[in-house]
């Protein structure tokens, strides 16, 4: 094609994989299934192999397919690299076993994805020390801080109840600190906000959820903006401190967070993830737009105890969430009053399914104590601030008239 860059969210995604030759004039990079790639000059391998020369070694470290999609996360988040991983969780997994050591010291905000937070359980029950605070006060973390503190993390928009972190005023305390901030941006997705606009060092987006878009494909990515200075970092091994410091991160979450831990993307999935990807932000305009469209509903609603969604001026974070983000989101939740039973409420609804997952094209509710987050136990979700009413609801891209009406006669 004759080569020109395209400056749209949508374009980028769209002819992405156009920007370099494809055979027979496919728009899509191809499913490479192959798990093995042979050179007919044995030395090509063994440079291949020594990061001497650019290539493919085996399935599980890289794919053609899934380097495509990889390049395509990298531009949607305007960073330097991005590697996929199996799951989201797998992505986030990869962060822990690559970059820390025992005896590190990790400050996260406490208003986690309940896997999330099961996984810091069992990183800090193997040497890793972890501070949980309350994120939405840059104050919080710096108090959390010691001299061992290595990596800072956070969610965009907290799920369920969509607390926002103080992420810009966060970013500057990890730079001036020297410290790895990652961002878990999959609440937003890149349409919403870049990370990197808050000095993200990495940047986590589980591509099952609106990145994918379709509730049918696992997968989970880290970026590298390229912010971040590796050659400061203590845990950086020999062989890759060879590189150029840029380099150096992402080279080693590939070897000891990909290759070493295995939880590799399959390129079907690669594939299926991009081409979901190329309708995003249309996708999220029409969720966005459902998703205050019904939490404005439901907050006008006297039968309704409260309802956590960025968009309402009530939200402690709405002005941040204007400032940061290019839309409130299609997640909220809401708690019902005492006298209305939220199971009852859930039966009643016709058009939104009981089921959890989020970022989905349909309309998805779930009663949250008693699902995702039962696990954890009723002391740790009172800190959270989860009550045993409330639902989670993950808004699709139906008409938004007919969401309206669900919710509305759901109340009986």
């Amino acid at each position: 094609m004759n080569q020109y860059t395209p400056k749209g969210f949508t374009t980028t995604i769209l002819h992405n994989d156009r920007q370099q030759t494809i055979e027979h004039g496919s728009p899509h990079k191809p499913i490479h299934t192959s798990v093995t790639f042979g050179y007919q000059d044995a030395r090509d391998l063994a440079e291949v192999f020594q990061g001497k020369k650019s290539g493919y070694r085996y399935g599980r470290q890289g794919n053609p397919t899934v380097s495509a999609l990889e390049d395509k996360l990298t531009k949607m988040e305007a960073g330097y690299a991005s590697i996929c991983f199996a799951t989201g969780m797998a992505a986030i997994g990869a962060l822990f076993q690559a970059l820390l050591r025992e005896g590190d010291h990790v400050v996260s905000s406490s208003f986690l994805f309940g896997n999330t937070n099961s996984l810091w359980q069992t990183v800090s029950s193997q040497g890793v020390a972890l501070a949980l605070v309350d994120a939405t006060d840059v104050r919080n973390v710096e108090n959390a801080l010691t001299e061992h503190t290595r990596m800072v993390f956070v969610e965009t928009i907290a799920n369920p109840r969509t607390q926002i972190a103080d992420l810009k005023r966060i970013g500057d305390l990890c730079r001036e600190r020297g410290i790895v901030y990652v961002v878990d941006n999959t609440m937003t997705s890149p349409y919403l906000f870049q990370p990197k606009e808050v000095g993200a060092s990495l940047v986590v987006n589980s591509l099952t959820k609106a990145i994918a878009g379709h509730g049918n494909v696992l997968g989970g990515a880290i970026t590298d903006t390229g912010l971040f200075d590796w050659s400061s970092y203590p845990h950086i091994a020999a062989n890759f401190r060879k590189l150029a410091p840029i380099q150096q991160g992402m080279a080693q979450i590939r070897a000891k967070g990909l290759r070493d831990f295995g939880a590799s993307l399959a390129p079907e999935a690669a594939h299926q993830i991009a081409v979901g990807a190329e309708t995003l932000a249309l996708r999220l305009e029409r969720e966005c737009s459902n998703a205050f469209a019904v939490a404005k509903m439901l907050d006008a609603d006297p039968r309704v105890a409260v309802v956590h969604y960025p968009g309402l001026a009530s939200h402690p974070q709405h002005q941040l969430a204007t400032q940061l983000f290019r839309s409130y989101g299609a997640l909220f939740s809401f708690e019902l009053k005492p006298e209305i039973d939220c199971f009852d409420y859930l039966n009643r609804l016709k058009l939104a399914i009981n089921a959890t997952h989020l970022g989905d094209t349909r309309t998805l509710v779930i009663p949250v104590a008693h699902t995702i987050f039962f696990e954890m136990g009723a002391e740790r979700r009172a800190e959270m601030g989860i009550a045993d009413s409330l639902i989670r609801v993950s808004i699709g891209i139906e008409d938004e008239l007919d969401l309206l009406d669900d919710f509305g006669q759901a109340f009986g």
